[in-house]
């Protein structure tokens, strides 16, 4: 499994911070918000990534990122020179699938809590999975409705009148035929090309099965200036509650195996005197005991 991190567009909506750095790389209370996308495909097991941004913000990404291998990742880097929509990246990024399954996620969702996620990616094995999460204001979203014995019948792209209050969040697992379907799907009336659209044509081939995410699963869209701060708020009192992390790939890949004691140990010895510091020598000490 591939994984693609979406992380272009203009952010105008968190304007003016996004004068100084692109959305992705503005805080969420300790970490740059795209630690947090990075780190849910971590834990689903991914090692090989391709992020996708603006050809300004790409040095910055690569400046943070790097290469991935000091995580036992691997991560390159693709243009969007203008952004057309979600399902553009997988045409952006149709070398690096190649063959492969491939996830997508939005670098300003975070997600938080429970197993689903990493289920989905263990149970993975061809067509195409999304999920739903149940919230308030469905109309701003892809809307799936679903019939009596919960299978999904169908998606819409923020309708006016919502079937259901089960919006999409930023996370798409697909198999190899995403690569063909994004090659010929046709812009909508928007001029984009759609997610909603990619979706629907699983649905319509009966090989889309939607996870519905529970009340304990947390889903934060960091796009705007007063959900950024919300998003920080919600970090902080569970990391300051719970003494984890969220958002941690260090942690996340030596947790998956990607990266060994000795490797994640060498790690913190160069980071700075700091509180993440401090957070991953616990870690160590607690894998040492």
């Amino acid at each position: 499994m591939k994984g693609i991190i979406l992380a272009g567009g203009a952010g105008s909506r968190l304007y003016p911070l996004t004068l100084v750095a692109s959305k992705q790389l503005q805080p969420v209370y300790d970490k740059p918000m795209v630690y947090y996308p990075l780190t849910t495909l971590i834990e689903g097991g991914v090692r090989e990534f391709c992020l996708i941004s603006t050809p300004h913000d790409l040095p910055r990404f690569r400046q943070l990122l790097g290469d991935g291998s000091a995580w036992g990742l691997q991560i390159e880097y693709r243009e969007q020179s203008r952004p057309e929509g979600i399902a553009q990246a997988f045409r952006i990024a149709d070398s690096f699938i190649g063959n492969d399954p491939v996830t997508l996620i939005l670098g300003d969702n975070i997600f938080y809590g429970g197993d689903t996620f990493s289920r989905a990616f263990s149970d993975f094995s061809s067509g195409a999975v999304i999920f739903g999460y149940h919230v308030t204001d469905p109309e701003r979203y892809g809307v799936v409705e679903f019939d009596a014995a919960g299978r999904a019948v169908s998606i819409e792209e923020k309708p006016k009148q919502p079937k259901s209050n089960y919006a999409v969040p930023g996370l798409y697992i697909y198999d190899n035929s995403i690569v063909a379907l994004a090659r010929d799907l046709k812009p909508s009336a928007r001029g984009e090309l759609e997610i909603t659209d990619v979706n629907v044509e699983y649905l319509r081939r009966g090989s889309l099965r939607v996870y519905t995410l529970n009340r304990g699963f947390a889903w934060l869209d960091a796009g705007t200036s007063s959900s950024l701060h919300e998003a920080s708020a919600y970090v902080q009192t569970i990391e300051k509650r719970q003494g984890i992390k969220i958002g941690c790939p260090e942690e996340a890949a030596f947790r998956r195996g990607f990266i060994s004691l000795a490797q994640l140990t060498a790690l913190v010895d160069k980071l700075p005197r700091c509180e993440y510091r401090e957070y991953l020598a616990n870690v160590v000490a607690e894998a040492q005991r």
